[in-house]
């Protein structure tokens, strides 16, 4: 109440509910679903962490309204940007913060500055201004935006600042798309809070109505509220998730920092790309990335080292893992042709695809090659095993052995290295024979891998049943082929 008894437009930030409130509330009126010890083994890059998301508040209103220590403005260069934000921060801020704003001089984009908040219940304002984004321009507009993001919170952490509001910074008059904004906007906090954590108190986004689902949809993969939530998010997580502090990282245009600089790319180690980000930030010498055109003329000379391909083939799946975490793959995931289940008798993660569900000459093809990459590239970094549903598949669900020899020559070398066992159900004397072709003379290592598994009772001599969830078609099929004992297995309640 104010002194004259009216209600107080403006929100205290400790009156809102936490982003773990409501989740809290949910998990308490439903049954509990525990997440297998198995599955816990597998986190995510951004793990559940309780004392974080105590300090997150997802809200929906106007960021001038909010009771707090300092709320965000998103501007333009000059400050004198009239959107949504800017025009309700200065109504109810007052004539003051526009003179003050005059002896700033402007501010750049990616900065921030900061002013009292004169009117406002928040004591300061922080300006930022994002930038106006163009396709052709997406790295230098994320290395912005996220710049903008960090010099907030930098600010906020040398004033000793108890709580900041964040609106949207990303303007629609600036064109930046609201769901790769946002996951800058959240990552960016996320690591910021993981490494001063205990300078901030509470974070707020504000948000619009338009803006909200997307902050709803994205925060469980950046501050997951549970060990169960976050792995059901790390499939959902882009490719790109920054450095240590949330920055955007571009492979290509990475400084390589070497132990030895005057060793030849040779003498570099097995992991290529990857043991040379390793060194950054640790030796006094840097060389930058050669000249990627020469390279490929050089490949298709047979001129390059084992070392410098390798290299390079790990630049082209980065690509296409890039692609993969941009593209919206709905439509394929759908299909439910691919899907993550429990662990076999050796504690390895069991992927299974369903042969089936792949209706080959009616889906983009490129995009399940995309899909595939999106779901496996987490679960490729440890031991695994594929289990091939070949049961009841016709010439409408075969796949061409140039899509699966492009697949195995796009994958990163984790997938082949910790591929343990393929385990063909199902399979037909055709089946077989195709197989053996392309395992003998299209791909080489994976043949040794690969078992042919005429029952389901078989399977379960190295996945336990209850491990591994069995679309109802192939366990009715398996009845009716070898007996009735595996009807009365219940089949997963998803497929």
């Amino acid at each position: 109440m104010d002194p004259l008894g009216a209600p107080s437009q403006f929100v205290d930030v400790d009156s809102l509910p936490g982003w773990t409130d409501a989740y809290e509330a949910k998990q308490l009126d439903s049954p509990q679903n525990p997440v297998e010890k198995a599955q816990a083994d597998v986190r995510s890059p951004f793990p559940y962490r309780k004392d974080i998301n105590e300090k997150i508040i997802l809200w929906k209103g106007d960021v001038a309204l909010l009771n707090c220590t300092a709320i965000v403005n998103t501007s333009n260069e000059s400050l004198t940007d009239k959107n949504p934000v800017s025009e309700s921060i200065f109504m109810h801020a007052g004539p003051d913060l526009r003179d003050e704003l005059q002896k700033l001089k402007g501010c750049r984009t990616g900065e921030a500055k900061l002013t009292k908040g004169f009117n406002l219940a928040a004591r300061f304002i922080i300006h930022t201004v994002g930038p106006k984004y163009k396709s052709r321009y997406r790295t230098a507009a994320e290395s912005s935006l996220y710049s903008c993001y960090r010099n907030v919170l930098q600010l906020a952490k040398e004033q000793a600042m108890c709580s900041v509001g964040f609106c949207v910074i990303n303007s629609l008059k600036r064109c930046y798309p609201l769901e790769d904004a946002t996951h800058i906007a959240l990552r960016t906090v996320r690591r910021f809070l993981e490494i001063h954590g205990e300078t901030l108190e509470k974070v707020v986004f504000a948000v619009s109505e338009l803006e909200e689902a997307t902050y709803q949809k994205l925060l469980p993969l950046y501050f997951p509220r549970s060990l169960e939530e976050e792995i059901q998010s790390l499939p959902y997580l882009p490719a790109d998730i920054g450095n240590a502090e949330g920055e955007p990282v571009v492979p290509e245009r990475q400084i390589r920092i070497t132990e030895k600089p005057g060793v030849p790319d040779d003498a570099s180690d097995e992991e290529g790309l990857e043991a040379d980000l390793s060194f950054i930030g640790s030796h006094a010498f840097a060389r930058m990335e050669g000249d990627v055109d020469k390279q490929r003329r050089l490949i298709l000379q047979g001129q390059l080292s084992e070392a410098a391909l390798q290299k390079q083939h790990q630049r082209n799946y980065n690509r296409w893992l890039c692609q993969a975490r941009a593209e919206d793959l709905s439509d394929i995931a759908s299909l439910k042709a691919l899907y993550q289940t429990g662990v076999d008798n050796c504690g390895r993660t069991v992927m299974v695809v369903v042969g089936r569900n792949i209706p080959v000459t009616l889906i983009d093809m490129e995009k399940a090659l995309l899909y595939f990459i999106h779901v496996m590239d987490h679960i490729a970094v440890k031991e695994y095993v594929l289990v091939y549903f070949h049961t009841l598949t016709n010439d409408y669900n075969q796949l061409d052995s140039n899509f699966l020899k492009k697949l195995y020559d796009v994958v990163d070398t984790k997938y082949k290295r910790n591929l343990k066992a393929l385990y063909f159900v199902h399979p037909t004397f055709r089946s077989k024979v195709s197989a053996w072709f392309f395992t003998t003379f299209t791909v080489s290592g994976l043949k040794d891998k690969i078992h042919y598994v005429e029952s389901l009772q078989q399977l379960f001599t190295a996945i336990p049943p209850e491990q591994i969830d069995l679309p109802p078609f192939v366990l009715e099929y398996d009845a009716r082929e070898n007996g009735p004992y595996y009807s009365s297995y219940p089949p997963s309640p998803d497929l």
